[in-house]
């Protein structure tokens, strides 16, 4: 998967004028009189939520529902981020916005990519030697379909300011002032490969999500290289490089490292202030800046130095981030560097041990910390229309410290001094809150809300491993392959791709398709959906799998080429496994998880709702995330357009 995103900086000495040079056009001066803030909080749930209000914990969550209300928030089948988003974002179920998974399957070519941006290289280029030289622009294309409720309100004179919602990268094209979020990639292209060097690299064998440079220290000295993005200017695209260097104390647990001019200090296990880098592309043509943090976790008796994801530099982004293309750059000036990376929390870094739980919690504090000045910076300044604010910080804590309190889970710790961590996340929320009702005026309409709740994640169910198995999918050879490769197309009725999807392979339809549409199409399914639901767990009896849903009946509106034909709702305790979704086949079926990575939510959705809370009363007995951009544009007296599903969440003024 990490190559699917590499084609985003091709072409930058052609990207950066035009991008500099688009005319965005400009919100409305007309400043609305009407008022509105959302706060998105991901993965709050609201069992959870209940019970620490009720303790006394949250007493801001508390003043909001007792001045209006609060209900569970019926989420999307699936319950995934970027699903969820974009329907919170369009109104419109998977059907209409085209966002399934993180992870859809081409059918055409049957290779996996992520669902939610593409990017295409320039389709004219000149090769001279090892150079390559485009004659036009690459581009990158945001896939949800759909129209965001912010570009119908600009359309009708109502200023929008959008932070860092999911699943618009690269932002509308909107007056809207927007910075992108969840989705926006890396400087590698990915959505986040942190660095380690170290001079043991044995001891950090299988790292998923980063890469292991194996160092020496040579008369106290580490030369290593940072990598950036490939360099489409050069045959093959090999990736660029920045050379660095780290000086070592013989003595003292300090270092010095040095690069692009600069010096840093540091102390054992201390962190960087962000570091701005810059690779050369193209010789005195193309740069592409960014933005990286170091952390030295040990100078003896062995070197151990992380070096963040490099982030895309707000001041200077290589891609599109926000709206007016300039705004990042304002953000940075008046707040300081910040993350741009969709998911900056590194979670992949404390699963591969490269980071431990408090390195890790000392990192996503500064996420955190990022989250919050940047909700205090919007909140001095607004002044009219909408205002939508995001935090991830709840979503990624319970997924990676939900074995901290959760004493049946088998990475359980007894004892663990990290006990209280989703609660400590919670708490900040509360204190989130409490500043929103503090500098809201009454007639402000408030709403906050979670697109999902959470679950524990007990074990791992290898369902491409379980298809195998039961001789729907056969195999060129049994390498555990990825991404569907080693697949005998033609001696292979069904297989899945991302975390909740299951397709057949059909005639017509997938590449190499051998299932006749019609009656062994439905006899197929039928049979899945049967066999699926049965599906007992052989260490304790429990049911692996709590509904099975054909795409057919909960989308509508769906391109046939892209709709799933069934969608796995696990039941709580259970998710796909990491090889499901990339289109591995493990030779076991199910596995306990002893992973760092302990809570989720990609399960029946009826068991993972979110939250709602308004400072008005809600009418619907089961609000739902389709009901909320139909309500944002009722509040400013905007018409919604026939394709919205939902319905207004309050009575009308």
């Amino acid at each position: 998967m990490r190559s699917q995103l590499t084609n985003f900086l091709l072409c930058i000495c052609l990207w950066l004028p035009l991008l500099t040079g688009c005319n965005w056009n400009s919100p409305s001066d007309k400043a609305s009189a009407k008022k509105m803030v959302v706060l998105g909080i991901d993965g709050m749930d609201p069992a959870i939520l209940s019970r620490m209000m009720d303790e006394g914990k949250l007493p801001h969550f508390s003043q909001l529902q007792k001045s209006g209300d609060f209900k569970p928030l019926v989420t999307t089948t699936p319950p995934q981020s970027p699903v969820a988003w974009s329907t919170f974002i369009t109104g419109m179920d998977p059907g209409g916005h085209g966002i399934f998974d993180f992870i859809h399957r081409d059918a055409a070519t049957m290779r996996l990519y992520f669902s939610t941006s593409k990017a295409e290289p320039s389709q004219r280029v000149v090769r001279f030697g090892n150079w390559v030289f485009p004659l036009s622009g690459g581009s990158v294309t945001l896939l949800r379909q759909g129209r965001s409720f912010w570009e119908i309100l600009e359309e009708n004179g109502i200023p929008a300011t959008i932070i860092r919602v999911p699943a618009n990268f690269p932002p509308v094209n909107s007056p809207a002032t927007q910075l992108s979020g969840m989705g926006t990639p890396d400087l590698q292209g990915t959505y986040g490969t942190f660095g380690f060097y170290t001079d043991v690299p044995e001891q950090y064998e299988g790292v998923s999500g980063g890469t292991v440079f194996p160092v020496r220290v040579e008369k106290q000295t580490v030369r290593a290289k940072l990598v950036g993005p490939n360099n489409d200017f050069r045959r093959d695209a090999p990736p660029s490089t920045i050379d660095f260097t780290v000086f070592v104390d013989p003595e003292n647990p300090v270092a010095r490292i040095g690069v692009g001019g600069q010096q840093i200090q540091l102390a054992e296990r201390q962190w960087s202030d962000w570091v701005p880098v810059t690779f050369e592309l193209l010789p005195y043509v193309a740069r592409v800046q960014g933005i990286c943090r170091f952390y030295l976790k040990e100078v003896h008796p062995h070197f151990k130095l992380y070096v963040s994801p490099i982030n895309l530099d707000p001041t200077s982004p290589a891609l599109p981030i926000s709206t007016p293309a300039k705004y990042a750059a304002e953000l940075q000036e008046h707040l300081g560097m910040f993350y741009t990376q969709g998911i900056p929390q590194d979670t992949k870094a404390l699963s591969s041990a490269v980071l431990d739980d408090g390195e890790f919690l000392q990192q996503a504090r500064f996420v955190l910390e990022e989250e919050l000045k940047m909700l205090q910076y919007h909140l001095d300044r607004f002044k009219g229309g909408l205002l939508f604010l995001y935090s991830g910080t709840v979503d990624q804590l319970s997924h990676t410290f939900w074995r901290s309190f959760d004493a049946r889970h088998p990475a359980y710790e007894p004892g663990s001094r990290y006990a209280e961590v989703v609660e400590d996340a919670y708490r900040e929320m509360d204190d989130a809150v409490g500043r929103l009702l503090k500098k809201l005026d009454a007639q402000t309409t408030l709403m906050v809300l979670s697109d999902h709740g959470f679950a524990p994640f007990y074990r791992a169910f290898h369902l491409n491993s379980w298809l195998r198995a039961q001789g729907y999918v056969s195999l060129l050879d049994f390498s555990q392959g990825e991404m569907l490769q080693n697949v005998d197309w033609k001696n292979t009725r069904a297989y899945a791709a991302g975390f909740n999807l299951l397709y057949l392979n059909l005639q017509g339809r997938e590449k190499e398709g051998v299932v006749a549409p019609g009656g062994e199409q439905q006899r197929l399914l039928e049979e899945l959906t049967s066999r699926l639901l049965a599906l007992r767990d052989p260490v304790n009896g429990g049911r692996v799998i709590a509904r099975v849903d054909r795409g057919t009946d909960v989308y509508s509106g769906a391109d046939a080429q892209e709709i799933p034909d069934l969608v796995i709702g696990y039941n709580a305790g259970y998710r796909a496994s990491w090889e499901t979704a990339l289109g591995k086949f493990p030779r076991e079926i199910l596995r306990d998880n002893t992973e760092k990575w302990s809570g989720d939510h990609l399960i029946a959705a009826d068991q993972v709702p979110g939250v709602l809370l308004c400072n008005r009363k809600i009418t619907l007995a089961r609000p739902s995330l389709l009901d909320v951009a139909p309500t944002v544009l009722a509040e400013f007296g905007v018409a919604q357009p026939a394709a919205m599903k939902g319905h207004r969440l309050f009575a009308t003024r």
